[in-house]
């Protein structure tokens, strides 16, 4: 019998909406998630988060106090998990912890993800691996996605050609070929634009619940090309974005002199991650079969016949029809990285993110 048959994994994605926390079982041929917890953050710390994302005063103290207190929360997601599944810690070999993404800019040779690792090896007792996306930024590469490599472990078909799409904050695929080489890389904005307009003008409204509001409004063709000729979505792979590109400044200027009422924007905002994940499906994977869906924009279910609608003769799921509730796997992901990264197995796939070659991924802070 192992010892530690177990990895947690944590992910506060781009939405910023909470913890995602995972147990899973890694003794089998298979990782098996045993289970799952959701934790919103403190909306103090969330806004802290979110003004974090552009250079403002005292940024080295605020980021750096922000991450003190992520690691506090992440320990609460832990703990709740462990004592849900009725296993100690000790049983658990390492935590795999994304942390907060604030700053992404490959580019610039950095990627930065809060979340102060050291504080919660110790408020945990169990060992943390971390800062998975600098070692293949290091390496010339994007950083990200990482999580193709993921899905080509639980996903991929010898007989059906598969892609996995995971609509966060921002949105990327997975292309899964059968028999042919894993692509895959971020697409564009996923909800990150969703939630901030509605945010905008819906008071108290983080998000836009299944896209009523969307749903209730009518897409302005001009707008939505408007907003597709943004150069992003015509960069070759491998290529990698975040709030640093899609933001609410961002949308802004591309309203600047119209005046469209807020709900037609709304509809225009779900068109537009939409069609944006649709070209690139079909740029990137011509004659796909099957498209799964994963993250928040699953549960969207004016997304997902926008999606469908623009997928026509493709089948169209969230990963829950392959066994995996679409909530849990990114987090799912970083606990299957942890465990390659403990083993000294290379996590990434350099035709995704354009690194010099495989990289083992994460750096380790002992419990």
């Amino acid at each position: 019998m192992i010892e530690q048959p177990y990895f947690i994994g944590l992910m506060t994605g781009t939405s910023l909406d909470g913890v995602d926390a995972v147990l899973v079982d890694v003794s089998g041929a298979t990782p098996i998630l045993v289970a799952a917890q959701g934790q919103p953050l403190p909306a103090a710390l969330r806004e802290t988060l979110l003004s974090l994302q552009a250079s403002g005063p005292d940024e080295i103290d605020r980021a750096w106090r922000a991450g003190v207190q992520l690691a506090e929360c992440y320990a609460e997601a832990v703990l709740a998990l462990l004592l849900r599944a009725a296993v100690p810690a000790e049983q658990v070999a390492a935590i795999g912890n994304h942390g907060q993404t604030v700053r992404h800019r490959p580019e610039r040779g950095y990627t930065v993800q809060l979340g102060d690792q050291a504080r919660l090896a110790e408020l945990t007792g169990i060992t943390v691996v971390g800062d998975f996306r600098s070692r293949d930024v290091a390496a010339g590469g994007q950083g990200a996605p990482l999580v193709p490599a993921f899905h080509q472990a639980m996903f991929a078909d010898a007989r059906r050609h598969r892609v996995v799409v995971n609509i966060g904050g921002i949105a990327n695929l997975t292309d899964l070929p059968p028999g042919g080489e894993v692509t895959g890389f971020d697409t564009g904005p996923g909800n990150v634009l969703l939630d901030a307009w509605i945010a905008r003008h819906q008071p108290g409204q983080r998000y836009d619940a299944n896209g009523q509001w969307a749903a209730g409004g009518k897409v302005l063709p001009d707008l939505l090309d408007l907003l597709l000729a943004e150069a992003y979505f015509a960069l070759p792979a491998p290529k990698s974005t975040g709030r640093d590109l899609f933001h609410d400044g961002w949308l802004t200027r591309r309203l600047t002199g119209r005046s469209d009422a807020p709900q037609d924007v709304q509809a225009t905002l779900a068109a537009l991650t939409a069609q944006s994940i649709a070209d690139a499906i079909l740029l990137q994977a011509p004659g796909v079969d099957e498209v799964y869906v994963c993250g928040g924009g699953a549960h969207n279910a004016h997304l997902m016949h926008a999606l469908g609608h623009a997928l026509p003769g493709v089948g169209l799921a969230s990963t829950a029809e392959l066994g995996i509730d679409p909530d849990w796997v990114e987090a799912y992901a970083f606990a299957w990285l942890a465990q390659r990264c403990l083993a000294r197995q290379p996590g990434n796939l350099p035709q995704v993110t354009g690194a010099k070659g495989p990289r083992v991924l994460g750096a380790i802070w002992p419990a």
